[in-house]
């Protein structure tokens, strides 16, 4: 049983870009499909598909072979939540990194979330 999915998730992404690999699989969640797509709109990887196979899916992430290393360090855990207003979002070394913020409307980056005005729970961030 894993206790904390989206630090797993992290952790995989981490793992197979340090050992060179182009995909890496993770089991399927909503949250981890929307974390994945701010990843994927940021180019820190490629693309994913979603495999869905009987009452349990997987997640085929593959990686962006340009990036050499890539930063994920989670933020809100399980034993301790971080939630941020939209003026506490600031930005990750001097913005070449992005935070990603589950808000009421949606999980976005911490830009998308000041600008939109709304602020939430800081997942994690990647430079």
């Amino acid at each position: 049983m894993i206790t904390d999915p989206i630090a797993d998730l992290l952790t995989r992404i981490r793992n197979a870009i340090k050992a060179k690999h182009e995909k890496t699989i993770v089991p399927y969640s909503k949250l981890k499909v929307a974390i994945l797509e701010v990843l994927k709109n940021k180019k820190f990887i490629v693309d994913f598909q979603v495999e869905k196979n009987g009452p349990f899916g997987d997640v085929i992430i593959n990686l962006n072979p340009e990036v050499k290393s890539l930063n994920l360090k989670r933020v809100s855990k399980p034993g301790q939540r971080i939630y941020l207003k939209k003026d506490q979002l600031k930005p990750v070394l001097n913005g070449y990194g992005i935070s990603v913020v589950s808000t009421p409307r949606g999980v976005m980056t911490g830009d998308e979330a000041r600008k939109s005005g709304v602020g939430g729970e800081l997942i994690c961030e990647v430079w």
